[in-house]
Order: structure tokens, then sequence, then C-alpha cells
């Protein structure tokens, strides 16, 4: 019997790059990627654990588990630090804050 690759392990390592490299925007996107990497995670954690001869590719289902995780955790740091900007500054102050950072970085 020829041993098989594992059907979403791939995908599940590619959405945990993907949850981690587009954590800074709001982080919910982050946390939307990470989630669904996590639950084909999972399926394919109960397929590997019914028969794991056949299978090969374990590990990068495990590292792709771990990226998720770390995606998941930074999207919702990130968006905790967004809801509490918002609560404090309002609107009104981050705006003021960009056009400030713009007269100082952006004339260069």
């Amino acid at each position: 019997m020829e041993n098989q690759k594992l059907p979403n392990a791939t995908a599940v390592l590619i959405l945990g790059i993907f949850s981690i490299l587009i954590c800074c925007c709001y982080g919910i996107f982050s946390i939307i990627l990470g989630v669904v990497a996590l639950v084909l995670a999972n399926k394919d954690t109960k397929l590997y654990a019914e028969n794991p001869s056949v299978y090969t590719n374990y590990n990068n289902l495990k590292i792709g588990k771990i990226l998720s995780i770390i995606g998941i955790s930074l999207g919702v740091i990130y968006l905790i630090y967004v809801i509490v900007l918002f609560t404090t500054l309002g609107m009104e102050g981050i705006e003021q804050m960009q056009q400030e950072m713009i007269r100082r970085y952006g004339s260069r």
C-alpha cells in the first residue's frame, strides 16, 4: 500500500501562514483564516488517528496548526488594540494622529 498525503495539510499550512501575515488587517481576517485552518486541521487529525501508517505529511499539519494558533492570537491582540484605540480616541482622535504622523514623517 502506497503512503498518501493528508488532504488538507497543505491548505492548513497556507492558511496558518496567511493568518500571521495579515494579522494587522484589523485582526478579524487573521482570526477567520486561523479558525478555518484549525477546523481543517482537526478534521485531518481525526483522519490521521484512524490509520497513522497510511499518511506521510502529518508534520505539515502540526506546523500549520501551530501557525494558525499564533495567527489567531495575534489577530485577537490586534483587534483588542483597535477596539481600545477607537473607544479611547474616537474617530476624530485617530484622524488627528494620522495627520500628525503625515506632517512629521510624510515630507521626507
